[in-house]
């Protein structure tokens, strides 16, 4: 016992509000009563990077600047593992999403950040070995890969990858694995903040049978719910087409991949209590974003500001948020800094006057949010990595590729489209967002817009021209990108 708690952040990567429920969730379910469960949380974008980099600066796309064209966490900004760091914490990280590695520099403040989908920690870049199409290309691919660096690692990874690792997993079961021996072999003079990015809810959902069949609709085989087809972006350009059904059997799969990601959490929960330090953390659990499972015609998370994208599970536990705490306000992820920053006791004032979040800690002074704000700054992938995998269909979702911001209350949601349009909803009376009342509302979209336009004016915005593209992204990394829809 150190005196300070330690501070463990979990992201369900994918994981929305909306199915979050006892059944699917037992284990985040129990958190959330034992501590204390935001129930209206939401995320600043619908997708990874730009959430995660909200996550980790406590600010908004606009401000940090990591989106879809520049998907690299910049260095202007301090990072939440950074103000752990500097005060004395162990930083450590396991991430399971390709975005959030030390290739995006989201391991800036983290004495290690881990690769979820490697057997042993390495940069050697073993795609071109993996995805070649001949036997003269794997060999000439593996003569040049696998014995740079050490060889013997190299043929561990890709061993682990292609023959090993189990049929659908995302890596949780081995995060776990890799907590547990971290945990028993630390020294626990020093508090620790440990980073989790559990992907299974993610596409493609193929959860273990066991965690997909309670789920299913009636009549549908776990086969024949596996077989259907799982490619967002083919989805978005018309390349295929989905059924009603075909969404129904494909959302009882995404159910099962949150029922399995929870099963994680629980060895998580396990593997702190027997390490003895259970009762000194503080553990703060939530989807990064959600996901649209043929809700508003959509799949995946691309696209779209809707709150099937952007409301998110949210709990934290321990410290002053034990007590079987639901809180009704409007909140948002990038409250969270600042929060465990607060659980912990740490001033940070460099990172507090660069935050835009609102601490949720009891002894906060912060008011209670009156709306809450969401951006979706350049769309993933590029429509140039469209054209070269699907043609000339690729124009079909040209009206797609434009900037989204919102504005959200406890009555209205307005949303504003880069090329002019404009969207206004009753999310009171309409959660599900179905009805565009701008037409109708003139009054309201124009106060909402102000609202809008006051927000964009009330803070520095990132330089739109700072990053990288794809040419900067090595060829593996685009592999496994590709595996989960971004290209």
């Amino acid at each position: 016992m150190t005196g300070r708690p330690n501070v463990v952040l979990v992201v369900m990567d994918t994981m929305r509000a909306r199915d979050a429920s006892e059944d699917v969730a037992p284990t985040l379910t129990a958190l959330g009563r034992e501590g204390t469960l935001f129930a209206n949380a939401f995320s600043s974008a619908p997708w990874t990077v730009p959430s995660h980099g909200s996550l980790f600066t406590g600010t908004y796309s606009s401000k940090h600047g990591t989106h879809g064209e520049n998907p690299a966490l910049g260095t202007s900004l301090r990072t939440l593992p950074e103000c752990f760091s500097d005060a004395g914490y162990e930083t450590v990280g396991f991430s399971n999403n390709t975005w959030i590695t030390d290739e995006f520099d989201f391991d800036r403040g983290f004495d290690r950040l881990h690769r979820g989908w490697q057997y042993v920690q390495s940069d050697v870049d073993l795609g071109p070995v993996v995805r070649s199409k001949s036997l003269s290309g794997t060999v000439e691919a593996a003569r040049e890969r696998l014995f740079e660096g050490s060889p013997l690692v190299n043929v561990a990874n890709l061993l682990y990858s292609e023959v090993f690792q189990p049929a659908g997993a995302d890596g949780g079961a081995r995060t776990n694995d890799h907590v547990r021996r971290w945990l028993g072999g630390r020294d626990d003079d020093r508090p620790f903040f440990l980073f989790l990015n559990f992907l299974e809810p993610h596409v493609p959902y193929d959860p273990p049978r066991e965690h997909a069949e309670p789920y299913l609709p009636d009549g549908v085989s776990y086969e024949e719910a596996t077989e259907i087809r799982q490619e967002p972006r083919a989805f978005d350009v018309g390349e295929y087409d989905l059924s009603d059904e075909e969404f129904a059997a494909l959302r009882g799969l995404y159910r099962g991949e949150m029922s399995y990601v929870d099963e994680h959490l629980a060895e998580l929960r396990t593997a702190l209590a027997d390490a003895g330090e259970w009762d000194d953390t503080v553990i703060a659990v939530c989807g990064d974003h959600g996901e649209n499972v043929g809700d508003h015609g959509l799949f995946g998370h691309q696209y779209n500001v809707y709150d099937t994208a952007l409301h998110v599970p949210l709990v934290v536990s321990g410290g002053s948020f034990d007590g079987d705490c639901r809180r009704e306000e409007l909140v948002q992820l990038l409250d969270l800094p600042a929060t465990l920053l607060d659980a912990a006791g740490i001033d940070a004032p460099a990172f507090r006057d660069q935050q835009q979040g609102r601490s949720l800690h009891s002894g906060a002074t912060s008011e209670p949010r009156e709306a809450v704000f969401a951006e979706y700054l350049a769309p993933q992938p590029p429509m140039e990595a469209l054209e070269s995998r699907f043609g000339e269909a690729a124009a079909n979702v040209s009206d797609y590729y434009r900037t989204l911001r919102t504005v959200r209350t406890r009555r209205w949601k307005y949303v504003r489209g880069g090329d002019g349009e404009r969207e206004l909803y009753r999310v009171d009376r309409d959660p599900y967002e179905t009805v565009d009342r701008s037409a109708e509302e003139p009054r309201v979209v124009r106060r909402l817009d102000d609202r809008l336009d006051e927000w964009l004016a009330s803070f520095e915005h990132a330089d739109p021209d700072a990053g990288a593209g794809d040419d900067d992204i090595a060829d593996a990394t685009l592999d496994r990108l590709a595996e989960l829809g971004y290209r």
